[in-house]
């Protein structure tokens, strides 16, 4: 068999394959009710937990079975209806599309069912992120949304602010947004300049700055927002410090610039946006006044690691369209598929692929196990490996 036959044979069998055992929740969570510990983190500090890693995280038949009742009209959605040449000549998603994503329930993936949104696992929407990295500007969109512009509500938020905004977020009625990079800050999160100052009334917080390349931000109509506030230290001196806040456009004073024009990803919607005396009551301060920083990490966590299997599915969908056109392409009378250097360029991609996948999944499997795992150091591998 040449080449091409094998390399689609083995295609073939790694998609069959991955319907065995590249989505749904981690086995071992229902296995141990033991708090996992954080494996790259343990790792540099010269101690192995091998339990933390193998087996690889596995998925029984229920999980299995729930998890393709999602997978099936998501796929069939996003190959017979989503026009994404459309999109990016555009450079927006068209509203029968945003529809469409509502009522597939795709804008509240993770969001628990208690709030209106399907629950999934992080494994499970790992799965789904695959699939819907057929478009990278809904899935760009969708990440933005829920992977950081909610995720924030979910993990720290209080039993009023997750009754309150959740299900509107869920099911698509509302678009959140992650507002934490400023035009002198970046990596450098604890240099933002933002503000936010309490009213002499102790009722609200006037907030006032400015943020740059935020994702959804022409759309969203609540945000995550974090600012500089004044705390009292424990020993009684007051120190500026990080709060994070949510913030409804419909408080006022929140504005929009033009949206950035893109490369890939023109659909999606990315701009400034701005704070001018924004006020936002306390009841709005999203975990503990002063604790924004650790917010703020915590929310990047979750928003490196959900990309990892999205850019997996782009890959893979890459080495399809590239075996396609290696396999009927041909230069002096053989396909470009026999060709040594084309097969090495294939073997770097299937690696790539492979790896992508597979630290993304391995990920997933760790943030399912109960105790809420430290997996910084692997989220930071995987959107590391993600730019290679």
């Amino acid at each position: 068999m040449n080449c091409c036959g094998l390399f689609l044979r083995s295609a073939a069998a790694a998609r069959s394959c991955r319907a065995l055992v590249a989505f749904a929740e981690s086995r071992r969570l229902l296995r141990t009710s033991q708090p996992s510990r954080a494996f790259a983190k343990e790792l540099f500090l010269g101690r192995i937990e091998k339990k933390e890693v193998f087996p690889f995280p596995e998925v029984s038949q229920d999980e299995l079975n729930e998890i393709n009742q999602f997978v099936g009209p998501v796929e069939k959605f996003f190959t017979e209806e989503v026009d994404s040449q459309k999109i990016d000549r555009e450079g927006k998603i068209p509203n029968e599309t945003l529809e469409k994503l509502k009522s597939l329930g795709l804008f509240g993936m993770q969001v628990p069912e208690e709030y209106g949104g399907l629950g999934l696992s992080s494994t499970m929407y790992a799965r789904l992120c695959e699939i819907i990295s057929l478009d990278s500007s809904i899935a760009v969109t969708l990440a933005a949304h829920q992977a950081i512009g909610l995720k924030g509500i979910i993990m720290t938020g209080s039993e009023e602010q997750k009754a309150k905004y959740l299900p509107k977020l869920a099911s698509g009625e509302h678009m959140a947004a992650f507002c934490l990079t400023e035009p002198a800050s970046g990596s450098d999160a604890a240099s933002i300049r933002t503000r936010a100052t309490l009213s002499e009334d102790k009722k609200h917080y006037v907030l006032n700055g400015s943020k740059v390349w935020i994702t959804n931000g022409g759309l969203a109509s609540v945000f995550t927002v974090f600012a500089k506030t004044e705390v009292v230290d424990s020993d009684g001196s007051v120190k500026d410090k990080i709060t994070a806040f949510i913030v409804e456009r419909d408080f006022g004073g929140v504005t929009s610039g033009k949206p950035e024009d893109k490369l890939g990803i023109r659909g999606s919607n990315t701009c400034e946006v701005h704070f001018e005396n924004t006020r936002v009551p306390v009841e709005n301060v999203l975990g503990e006044v002063g604790g924004g920083f650790k917010v703020a990490m915590n929310i990047l966590n979750s928003g490196r690691f959900s990309m990892g299997s999205t850019v997996a599915g782009m890959l893979k969908k890459l080495i399809e369209m590239t075996a396609e056109y290696a396999c009927t392409r041909k230069q002096f009378n053989r396909t470009l598929s026999e060709f040594g250097l084309i097969q090495e360029k294939f073997a770097l991609m299937a690696q790539k692929a492979y790896v992508m996948e597979s630290m993304a999944y391995l990920t997933a499997g760790m943030l399912d196990q109960p105790g809420f795992p430290d997996c910084s150091i692997e989220a930071a591998i995987v959107k590391v490996l993600q730019k290679i």
